[in-house]
């Protein structure tokens, strides 16, 4: 979910209904999850566009159905003190996760692959930059980010331009200014 450019609240926010597998989708930023002074705030996206129905990717799908069977198979072995709270991201138990938690995880993951480590946030930056870089209309960019501003605020903050995206942009200077 972070790699889709979804925040950490929106991710710990999302609810099983929230994902669509036969239409393709997730309903993202109905909900969010956030600490506040070490306890849980529950709240929908500030604005309208944070509300958003994204395309879920095959690969995404493929992924969560492997882990909607692993969370059956800790719903069995748990019996009765499962809770079922109706949130995607739980833990063994059924409890609902919180954006720390979900940091620590995502670091545990990195160290035990031997990845650097980054801020789960950063996935986010890293999708919205890759999104531009592939040509994804600023308009598009932002109603993914579930941005209302057209654009201007998701490639100031998130995008972040490497050697590889000036390589393409000499390419197409070469192809058309000087080709």
């Amino acid at each position: 979910m972070s790699l889709m450019g979804l925040r950490p609240a929106e991710v710990c926010g999302l609810r099983r209904s929230d994902v669509d597998f036969e239409a393709g989708t997730i309903a993202a930023g109905d909900n969010t999850r956030t600490l506040v002074d070490g306890e849980i705030e529950e709240k929908e996206a500030k604005s309208a566009a944070g509300k958003r129905g994204l395309p879920m990717p095959g690969t995404v799908a493929k992924a969560l159905k492997a882990f909607h069977t692993l969370q059956k198979q800790e719903r069995l072995k748990a019996g009765d003190v499962y809770v079922d709270s109706g949130y995607l991201l739980v833990d063994e138990l059924g409890q609902p996760q919180r954006t720390d938690w979900l940091r620590r995880r995502v670091y545990e993951l990195m160290a035990k692959v031997g990845v650097r480590k980054v801020r789960p946030y950063d996935a986010r930056h890293a999708c919205l930059t890759y999104l531009a870089g592939v040509g994804v209309p600023d308009v598009v960019l932002a109603a993914w980010a579930g941005h209302a501003d057209g654009g201007t605020l998701a490639k100031r903050v998130y995008v972040h331009p490497d050697s590889s995206h000036l390589k393409v942009a000499a390419e197409h200077l070469e192809s058309g200014l000087f080709g």
